[in-house]
């Protein structure tokens, strides 16, 4: 058979021909003919399905790359009348980009909601890249807003809580449906009213938007998270039953004991250590077991529970509540691995040497009991010789918590030859009264335990995605790509700019990245350095096909450990079941075919649940901060733009926005390769990850948007403007540069 180019190669020449691609234009340029074309569309639709391209029509292109026309939908007016769209067949793994509508002589009326072909124009603005002209109106769908009502003389408004728009939608008074003044609601538009703006009517209330409650309730409606589950999955949980040893093999004997955070709401992992005594080719080594709630047995394929797990995803966690995958019944209670009951469970065992190299492994269907939940702090404490005498007694210490520790140790020297990423980021904790209330935001503590929890689950992953590779049983794997070139250029420009290096020209590995960061670390530049690795990444997601785990510098990698939260591990779960032979619940033809469509909506409702979780926690934050308005705060700049700066905060991490036109009577020039902002007269430099003191101007709560005031940069002291006085001396060329700044400010301040 001829020698097929490789996928790289036929992605690099669409990048490089993406004005005329087409299956016939990819076959001529490599010379495939006759029945070799069956290949090239195998390897096309591999692709496709993988996330690399997309096809529009007769068209194949990179996915996530906008072509000269495309199909938008309008998504958001602002104050100023500007439209704002977004492709309405996105394919990209990043966030659709926004699209300013340029509006020309003669066009129609658009609405949000409308769908519009246009001609686009990339530009250089961050927030806004490209620029459309409208072609023709292709239709329009009953856009739907969250909101707070107000009252007024007509019937009332809506203002929308999404930052991407601030345009206000008009309710008659027979449209009102009861609403007060204040409550958050959802309206449909139901046409337009005066001055072009869209009018709706209310089509439920959702409570008191000033409550602190309501929070985690707007981005749960705004991003169209499910929230309550089907009658009839609901029935199918409780009419769930414990179960039985049977056929499974008894593992109530081992010291399986969950660690999870204090608060966490369910325990769908547990593990152990023991001393290899049995070997005597294996001194010092070592027998680790991970055994994980056994979903599957309750949660059956094409079930409605199935279909209602799949249909979420993963479950959605916010600092006051929790929308599960499952329904709580089973989440909270029959696959919850609670101290002290019998739980099924997909169990793992793994044989370690004493330099923490596996030797061997295998899975297995279980019951188990475990003899403690403990918290990250009370394991700590256990393996610090501080036991908690109630929920680490000194036997589990001494017959679980020591061998664990050592297991550990030991694997750890094994990872460290791997050089997964070094990046370890502080993860924030929002601490709410009853009421909801924000009575603090810290970062969470981190430990040992942490550590080690996460790299016996790795593994785990490991293990499962090579077990069913040796089986040839079809997964999903986790994927994890390596930087595209365009990030990994914009890293080596800024970390140039610091006096360290980025090599060119060789295969990147992670060793080289944590090489950049270990020779930051404890200087100035260790904050710019570790953010700009961290925006070089591309997001992880899932697939039916491995293009390994580049983050965590692995060949292959599936997640298999949280069936309770990610229905990808759920998938996982049933091909092991399949490949074992372990029952009628396992893999079924039909889901095995469907693991492409499978991979491709759950990834999005993956990031569906960051965003929404995101959003969630810049609100609280805007909350707490907005009894602070006017002190001062300490900080480091976190981003660069033409309309200005973003600060985060190191007591809270926080970002806000300093808008250009606060930073004093001059024209700063921006730099978007190095990431700066120049002062023509002053030539004051400000660049990523430089201290910063500031004065907090607003909190907006509704949208959790910042403003702050710079007061000084690098300890050196700022001549800000307050209020935003207009630059002085500015020539015509800046005066148009400012007008189409305040607009960017503007669109910057509802995003952030």
């Amino acid at each position: 058979m001829k020698t097929f180019p490789t996928k790289e190669q036929i992605l690099d020449w669409i990048k490089d021909n993406a004005k005329t691609t087409s299956k016939r234009d990819i076959a001529k340029a490599f010379g495939i003919t006759g029945q070799d074309r069956i290949e090239l569309k195998r390897i096309l639709r591999e692709l496709r399905a993988d996330g690399h391209l997309t096809k529009s029509r007769n068209t194949i292109r990179e996915a996530g790359k906008l072509q000269n026309v495309e199909l938008l939908q309008i998504t958001a007016i602002d104050a100023d009348g500007d439209l704002f769209a977004e492709p309405a067949n996105w394919k990209g793994e990043d966030q659709a980009p926004t699209i300013l509508i340029i509006p020309m002589k003669g066009n129609p009326v658009l609405g949000i909601g409308d769908k519009i072909l246009c001609r686009l124009t990339k530009t250089a603005e961050e927030h806004a890249p490209y620029e459309g002209r409208l072609i023709r109106k292709i239709g329009s769908s009953a856009a739907v807003v969250l909101g707070i009502f107000k009252l007024a003389e007509f019937g009332g408004r809506v203002i929308p809580v999404d930052k991407k728009s601030n345009k206000e939608w008009m309710i008659a008074p027979e449209d009102r449906n009861g609403a007060r003044e204040g409550e958050l609601v959802e309206a449909t538009q139901i046409g337009k009213a005066r001055m072009g703006l869209p009018k709706a009517k209310i089509t439920a209330r959702l409570g008191d938007a000033s409550a602190p409650k309501s929070v985690s309730l707007i981005a749960i409606h705004e991003h169209g998270i499910p929230v309550t589950f089907p009658d009839k999955a609901e029935q199918e949980a409780i009419n769930a039953k414990p179960v039985k040893l049977g056929k499974r093999e008894d593992l109530r004997h081992l010291p399986l004991f969950t660690i999870d955070p204090s608060d966490a709401r369910d325990h769908d992992d547990a593990i152990c250590a023991l001393p290899d005594t049995d070997d005597p080719k294996n001194e010092g080594g070592h027998i680790v077991w991970v055994a994980i709630a056994d979903v599957a047995h309750y949660v059956r394929p094409n079930s409605a529970l199935d279909r209602e797990a799949r249909k979420r995803g993963n479950s959605s966690y916010f600092p006051d509540r929790v929308v599960p995958m499952l329904p709580d019944s089973l989440s909270g209670d029959w696959c919850s691995l609670h101290e002290g009951v019998d739980r099924p469970c997909i169990a793992l065992e793994i044989k370690l040497n004493a330099a923490g190299r596996k030797i061997d492994h295998r899975f297995t269907r279980g019951l188990m009991r475990s003899p403690a939940s403990l918290s990250y702090e009370q394991a700590q404490n256990a393996a610090d010789g501080n036991p908690d005498g109630d929920a680490a007694p000194l036997m589990l210490m001494e017959h679980g918590i020591k061998p664990l520790w050592d297991a550990y140790f030991a694997v750890r020297k094994e990872t460290r030859k791997r050089q997964p990423l070094h990046l370890d980021l502080p993860e924030r904790k929002i601490v709410l009264a009853e009421d909801g209330e924000v009575l603090s935001v810290t970062f969470r503590d981190r430990f040992d335990a942490h550590k080690l929890v996460e790299e016996f689950m790795v593994l785990a992953n490991v293990c499962a995605a090579e077990t069913l590779e040796s089986k040839r049983i079809h997964l999903l794997y986790r994927v994890h790509e390596e930087p595209n070139p365009e990030k990994l250029e914009a890293l080596r420009e800024t970390v140039e700019s610091v006096g360290l290096t980025l090599a060119k020209g060789q295969v990147l590995k992670t060793a080289q990245l944590n090489k950049l960061l270990d020779a930051a670390a404890g200087t100035e530049h260790s904050e710019v350095v570790s953010m700009s690795v961290l925006r070089s990444m591309t997001q992880a997601y899932y697939s039916h096909s491995n293009f390994g785990h580049f983050g965590l510098a692995l060949k292959r990698y599936a997640h298999f450990t949280s069936p309770i939260r990610r229905y990808s591990d759920l998938i996982v779960h049933r091909a092991l079941i399949k490949a074992h032979g372990w029952g009628d619940d396992g893999q079924t033809p039909e889901e095995e075919a469907g693991l492409e469509e499978t991979a491709e909506h759950i990834s999005k409702t993956e990031r569906r649940s960051m965003l929404a979780e995101r959003d969630t926690t810049d609100r609280y934050l805007a909350a707490f901060l907005s009894e602070r308005v006017g002190n001062e705060f300490e900080g480091k700049v976190s981003g660069i733009a033409r309309f200005g700066l973003f600060v985060k905060l190191d007591e809270t991490g926080a970002d806000g926005i300093i808008p250009i036109s606060h930073l004093g009577r001059e024209y700063f020039h921006h730099d978007p390769d190095a990431r700066t902002l120049t002062g023509e007269k002053s030539r004051t430099v400000i660049g990523l990850g430089m201290k910063a003191t500031v004065r907090l101007a607003e909190a907006v709560l509704v949208t959790g948007g910042l403003m702050f005031e710079l007061l000084t940069l690098n300890g050196k002291p700022m001549k800000s403007v307050p209020g935003g006085r207009s630059h002085g001396g500015l020539n015509r060329k800046h005066k148009r540069a400012k007008i189409r700044r305040s607009k960017d400010i503007k669109r910057a301040k509802r995003k952030m």
